[in-house]
């Protein structure tokens, strides 16, 4: 059963401008949620703000900065985010590059590594005394069909010993996934009623397919919207894994087609590689090291 009305609802949507954040914004504005875009380019989410607006009038949306390649800027944006809000139902941590070549957070981290999961992982960290407070509140990450067969090489994680950018993708999206995967162990063991979730949105037409930080040649984008997810199809797990009552915390939510590729959400099987927990415990370990962010379970 999902849950259509989310009015009185307070959600942050990580990289809300474009793609399946703007999507999944849409779908939470439209059931009467307030929504905040969190995005590290405050003139692109206003324009989503207004392209959001312009197909419904009533929606509520605000624009925040934050860019989760600097841990200074989550740090920041959760601070101002805490004093604003008194409540936080829906944390989506939807941002993320892909395949870039190989650079540096502003913390030294492997870009890839550091924006899509250390980025997030201090995040939802910092923000952990709202959610902890706010009934039924939901934290969504999302991975990426990537993960599979994908591995943590905890010896070479700012790939200064070697780069492939696809091979350090499916890294970040694993990590996601792990993550997702113990937060939802730890809610639990600390009998708070907060759950997490993991989700993908199969192989969808967003615009992480970049070329060096430019836009994929408009050939290529016509073909891609084609063949695969359009945005809307691809934020369906994301909307499901936020608003579906019946989950319990823990699942992994994505396309139910051939292959996980396109379709409707459904609950997924995440690959062996995401089964490890030796590898889940010291990749939590290690996050609070290099972000410096430690979560309090304590009620």
């Amino acid at each position: 059963m999902e849950q259509k009305n989310l009015s009185g609802k307070t959600a942050i949507v990580t990289g809300g401008n474009s793609g399946i954040g703007l999507e999944a914004a849409k779908v939470f504005a439209e059931r009467g949620a307030r929504v905040v875009l969190a995005v590290r380019n405050t003139e692109k989410g206003q324009a989503a703000r207004e392209d959001i607006l312009a197909e419904n009038n009533t929606a509520q949306i605000e624009i925040m900065k934050l860019d989760l390649a600097e841990l200074a800027s989550v740090r920041a944006f959760a601070e101002q985010f805490m004093s604003r809000f008194d409540s936080l139902d829906l944390l989506i941590n939807n941002a993320g590059v892909m395949t870039p070549p190989y650079s540096k957070t502003k913390d030294g981290f492997e870009l890839q590594f550091g924006g899509n999961h250390l980025g997030h992982f201090a995040l939802t960290g910092l923000l952990l005394p709202l959610l902890k407070k706010t009934p039924d509140s939901r934290v969504v990450t999302v991975s990426s069909l990537a993960h599979k067969n994908a591995s943590i090489d905890f010896d070479n994680l700012d790939g200064s010993n070697g780069y492939k950018a696809m091979k350090f993708y499916g890294q970040s999206k694993l990590a996601n996934l792990l993550f997702a995967q113990e937060l939802d162990k730890r809610f639990k063991q600390y009998g708070l009623p907060t759950k997490s979730f993991a989700c993908h949105p199969g192989i969808s037409a967003t615009n992480l397919f970049k070329f060096s930080n430019r836009d994929a040649p408009k050939l290529l984008r016509n073909l891609a919207n084609r063949l695969l997810q359009p945005p809307a199809m691809g934020a369906l797990p994301t909307v499901y894994a936020a608003t579906e009552l019946d989950l319990s915390g823990g699942e992994y939510i994505g396309p139910d087609g051939k292959g996980q590729r396109k379709g409707y959400p459904a609950l997924d099987t995440p690959h062996k590689s995401a089964g490890d927990a030796a590898v889940s415990h010291k990749l939590w370990d290690v996050s609070e090291k290099l972000t410096g962010v430690t979560f309090d379970f304590s009620k």
